[in-house]
């Protein structure tokens, strides 16, 4: 059975999927279509039903349960890599919702937390996740939120901090901060959802346990990458959530629907959420 997969080039994910889609491990005769995109394009493509399995924003996640649900395995949630919203020294004593800011799409989950702490700052404009610092500092916008890999190097570019909205998120919830969600269309045969889970969580195990196996992929997608920080990246976003979510990590995901549905910025989940 061939099923249509897509995730992002950044390491995380590269590293994740690495073993599942070269048949590293056994894949039960399942083969995958590889699409690679940014995480708002990602997102564009789960409202659209376009593909089988995707990566998506959380927040994305919330919009779109009745076509797809979660799995158990391959998500992004941490502790201490939630985030950043940065500025020039320039404007860093500026009042925030002053400022002209650029985020990484409406619907990633990065957005949903620069909301959740400054509900009115309005003046937004989306643009690819890895050109916004070089825009902050073009003064083309004032700020940027920043996510992935930036957060390692914006203090090198001069870029000043505002907030950490991931250690926000965490002092506001207790939780670690859900971030990216891997899904699967509902309409699929259960068997079928639930044996992509299970190669997931042995993909993930097998790059763990063979972390070099899966670098020449992670670096021809990185972006001309240093491999310091392709290694932090992967350290960052990929955890033991990433293998299972865990009793700990679907408290986090339903704290942070249910905090986006109280506040009126998803609509309403009736269906199961998980595989």
């Amino acid at each position: 059975m061939k099923l249509s997969i897509a995730f992002s080039p950044c390491p995380n994910d590269t590293f994740i999927f690495d073993a599942l889609i070269h048949h590293r491990i056994d894949t039960l005769g399942y083969e995958f279509e590889v699409v690679l995109a940014d995480v708002e394009q990602l997102n564009q493509m789960a409202f659209k039903q376009a593909i089988d399995i995707t990566k998506l924003s959380f927040h994305a996640l919330a919009h779109v349960t009745q076509h797809y649900q979660l799995l158990n395995s391959g998500s992004a949630l941490g502790k201490g890599c939630g985030p950043l919203l940065v500025t020039t020294e320039e404007h860093l004593n500026k009042s925030v919702i002053d400022l002209k800011t650029a985020i990484p799409g409406k619907f990633t989950t990065a957005n949903f937390l620069l909301g959740l702490a400054y509900p009115a700052l309005i003046n937004k404009e989306e643009i690819v996740f890895c050109d916004i610092e070089d825009a902050v500092l073009a003064g083309e916008f004032e700020a940027g939120l920043i996510i992935h890999e930036n957060r390692f190097t914006y203090e090198a570019k001069g870029l000043k901090l505002i907030k950490d909205l991931g250690a926000y998120w965490e002092e506001f919830s207790g939780a670690a901060i859900p971030l990216g969600a891997i899904a699967i269309k509902r309409g699929l045969d259960e068997k079928v959802k639930k044996d992509i889970d299970g190669l997931i969580k042995k993909s993930v195990e097998f790059a763990f346990a063979h972390p070099e196996v899966s670098m020449p992929y992670t670096r021809q997608h990185a972006q001309n990458m240093d491999e310091n920080v392709m290694k932090q990246h992967i350290a960052l976003y990929v955890n033991n959530y990433s293998v299972d979510l865990g009793e700990e990590g679907k408290r986090a995901v339903r704290l942070l629907l249910d905090t986006a549905s109280k506040n009126n910025l998803i609509p309403t989940i009736t269906e199961p959420l998980m595989v």
